[in-house]
C-alpha cells in the first residue's frame, strides 16, 4: 500500500567505500534529486548514527560489525516504510553487508561500490584522518591499518575519481528505473 501510495517501490541503496570515496557526498544528491521527483528517502550516515545509535560502539571488528547491523535494522524499518533509504557506511566487511542484504528480500538491497583509489581518497581527506591514521594517532583505520573488502558483485560500481557526481546519481536513477523502482525520473 505504501508503495502505491509513493508511487515507487522502496528500496536499500546501500554505498560503500574507503573513507574519501563519495559515499556521502553521492548519497545526499542522489536523495535530493529523489525528493524532487517525489519520492519518500532518507539517508543514514556516519553524522546521524555515530552520534547516537551507535555513540557506544568504537571501530574494532565486532564494533563496526554491531554498528552495521544496527544500520541494518535501521534500513529495514525506512523499507517497510515504504522509503528508499540510502545508507554511506565504509562497512568494511563483505560479511557485513550480505547480512544486511539477506535480511530482505531479493532486489529490496542495491550495493553501490564507491570506487576510488587510496590515493585520492587521502588527497579528499579534509578531516586529515588517513594522515593521523598513517601517524599512528588513529588505530583500526580503513585502507591504512585495517582492510576493506571490495564488494565481489556489487549492482552499481561507480568511479568516483573519474565520474562527476551528476554522472554518478544519473547512473544510480537508470539502474532503478530499470529495475522498476519508480516508472520514470522526472
Amino acid at each position: 500500500m505504501r508503495e502505491e501510495r509513493h508511487q515507487h517501490r522502496a528500496a536499500i541503496l546501500w554505498f560503500t567505500g574507503l573513507s574519501g570515496s563519495g559515499k556521502t557526498t553521492l548519497a545526499f544528491a542522489l536523495e535530493k534529486r529523489l525528493y524532487e521527483m517525489g519520492c519518500e528517502t532518507f539517508v543514514l550516515d556516519g553524522d546521524n548514527i555515530r552520534r547516537g545509535l551507535s555513540k557506544d560502539l568504537g571501530f574494532d571488528q565486532m564494533d563496526r560489525q554491531e554498528n552495521i547491523r544496527r544500520i541494518g535494522e535501521v534500513a529495514k524499518l525506512f523499507l517497510e516504510a515504504g522509503h528508499i533509504v540510502m545508507t554511506a557506511f565504509i562497512s568494511p566487511y563483505r560479511a557485513d553487508r550480505l547480512m544486511v542484504r539477506d535480511q530482505v528480500k531479493d532486489g529490496d538491497f542495491i550495493e553501490i561500490y564507491c570506487n576510488a583509489s587510496l590515493d585520492v581518497c587521502e588527497l579528499r581527506d579534509v578531516k586529515g584522518l588517513y594522515k593521523k591514521a598513517r601517524e599512528g594517532l588513529i588505530s583500526n583505520f580503513t585502507g591504512i591499518s585495517d582492510t576493506y573488502e571490495m564488494p565481489d558483485s556489487p549492482e552499481i560500481e561507480l568511479h568516483t575519481a573519474e565520474e562527476s557526481v551528476d554522472a554518478s546519481v544519473k547512473k544510480i536513477l537508470d539502474y532503478l528505473l530499470e529495475k522498476h523502482v519508480f516508472l520514470s525520473p522526472s
